[in-house]
């Protein structure tokens, strides 16, 4: 009998954690119908179809210097005041909204994503991000929610370090030729 009454107290628990328990959501891969991995020239389209957005074609995009990168900035309406989108081989890869901090505060955005998505695992004054195996969300300060696909992310920060070491080594043999 007694073990029919635990059972009970259990199922119930169970069943309370299932029906009244915060639910986590799935990070997002991007914001409205812009998605990281995205060819720049759906962006474009999106970007035009989205009111949020103050989009004005082409003189809103801008190719980088290594040339294998592209940049949209555009002007935002009501909460964002300006986004940035970032590509390199024509996909998108990293998206920047700045909040307008007149109509919106750090600290209410970070408990609305907190509620949403769950404990953050980085957490400091300046940034706080949500992460798993292919993305990251950071909130930081000033307000600005940034979406980063962490494959190209970290690609590119792997060869940073190779240039950087190959410099080493170029200036290091420069100064032994003296």
């Amino acid at each position: 009998m007694r073990n029919k009454k635990y059972a009970f107290v259990c199922l119930l628990f169970s069943f309370s954690l299932l029906f009244f328990g915060q639910s986590i959501s799935e990070l997002p891969s991007g914001y409205r119908t812009i998605r990281l991995g995205m060819d720049l020239e759906s962006v474009k389209q999106e970007l035009a179809a989205d009111s949020l957005f103050n989009y004005r074609g082409e003189r809103d995009v801008s190719l980088l210097p290594d040339q294998e990168r592209q940049l949209i900035e555009v002007e935002g309406y009501s909460f964002i005041q300006k986004a940035w989108f970032q590509f390199i081989d024509g996909k998108l890869y990293a998206i920047t909204l700045q909040m307008d901090e007149t109509k919106l505060d750090y600290g209410s955005f970070f408990k609305t994503l907190s509620e949403k998505y769950g404990k953050p695992q980085h957490l400091s004054p300046e940034q706080t991000s949500w992460e798993n195996e292919v993305l990251r969300m950071s909130l930081e300060r000033p307000l600005s929610l940034k979406y980063l696909d962490l494959k190209v992310y970290n690609a590119l920060l792997d060869k940073s370090r190779v240039d950087a070491a190959a410099f080493e080594i170029t200036r290091e043999l420069f100064l032994e030729s003296f």
